[in-house]
């Protein structure tokens, strides 16, 4: 295992390079210059070439990445070029309530969505499975932004007023700072995000544990008289819980890089509405930081899926 493991964190490598150099050359390649952002329309042509060559962006491509894969060896992940500070700090400040809203949408969408699923698939057919269905249909078609904005209206509005509302609808608070507020203002923005999560981990659950009803094991412990709760937490999930275990992983993954309306909607100060900041200023360190950022987060999930598969599942061995 611990081979195995060494083997996988070594393709990262080329993964990351890879990421690294198309975010790069594609960034550069798309319309928008950061000189021309921070000069503003009032600047002379003499103003806007002195913003580009402080910057460094008059150099040439290849010199332009060479220095900046230089400062990513170091661990140095540039400056910004709207702040002026270092992209590592402006990033380590923003990731805490990305991972909260990340994890409290993780652990909403399992805890709603596999019983959910596992009751779904047990009632197959019937309008319990049908309503689970419709509910997981809806929630893969309705847009994060538009769910966000009904519950601020629903429970910040219209329920007791601005003044009174029912949760907050907007801000963040740190967990050492208040820790009953911390959970009050991660509610309506993990539902508004996790709804699509919801829908997608109930389906596959539904989908695995549907199948695993139909084996021959599952219908001798029927047989034996075990109960249906039994049957279906130790037998039927268990067995059912790889594939679901995949879905929950890239999802976790997925919320990560894809909290950036959420963030906006609700005015948290995450990763994703600093990802949104440096892209409407052509903020280069900070978007190329991300995306390496995030895509080592992928590789990471994947990699701790693979290893939970040996541990649930006795008949894998890497």
């Amino acid at each position: 295992m611990l081979a195995y493991i060494i083997r996988r964190l070594l393709t990262t490598i080329p993964v990351l390079v890879v990421v690294g150099l198309f975010t790069f050359f594609l960034l550069r390649l798309t319309p928008g210059d950061p000189a021309a952002v921070i000069a503003g329309n009032e600047a002379t042509h003499e103003e806007y070439l002195e913003i580009r060559e402080r910057l460094g962006l008059d150099a040439p491509l290849y010199v332009q990445l060479g220095k900046w894969a230089g400062r990513i060896v170091q661990g140095d992940f540039g400056t910004s070029i709207r702040s002026g500070k270092p992209v590592f700090d402006l990033v380590r400040g923003r990731i805490g309530p990305s991972v909260s809203l990340t994890i409290a949408t993780e652990l909403v969408a399992v805890l709603v969505a596999i019983p959910l699923g596992v009751l779904a698939a047990w009632k197959a057919n019937s309008l319990i499975d049908r309503s689970v269905m419709v509910f997981a249909a809806v929630g893969f078609s309705v847009p994060i932004f538009w769910l966000g904005f009904i519950m601020i209206w629903v429970f910040g509005l219209w329920a007791f007023g601005l003044d009174n509302p029912i949760l907050p609808v907007a801000g963040y608070v740190k967990i050492g700072d208040d820790l009953w507020e911390y959970v009050r203002h991660l509610i309506l923005p993990a539902f508004s995000l996790g709804l699509v999560v919801i829908a997608l981990i109930a389906r596959m659950t539904r989908a695995s544990v549907l199948e695993v009803l139909k084996e021959d094991y599952v219908r001798t412990a029927r047989a034996k008289g075990i109960a249906e709760p039994a049957i279906l937490i130790r037998h039927a999930l268990r067995n059912a819980s790889l594939p679901i275990l995949t879905v929950v992983g890239l999802s976790l993954a997925g919320l990560l890089s894809g909290a950036v309306v959420t963030e906006s909607v609700f005015a948290i100060p995450g990763l994703g509405r600093l990802a949104v900041e440096a892209i409407a200023t052509r903020d280069y360190p900070i978007i190329q930081a991300m995306i390496i950022l995030i895509g080592g987060f992928y590789v990471f999930i994947n990699l701790a899926v693979d290893i939970l598969y040996a541990f649930l599942d006795p008949r894998i061995r890497y």
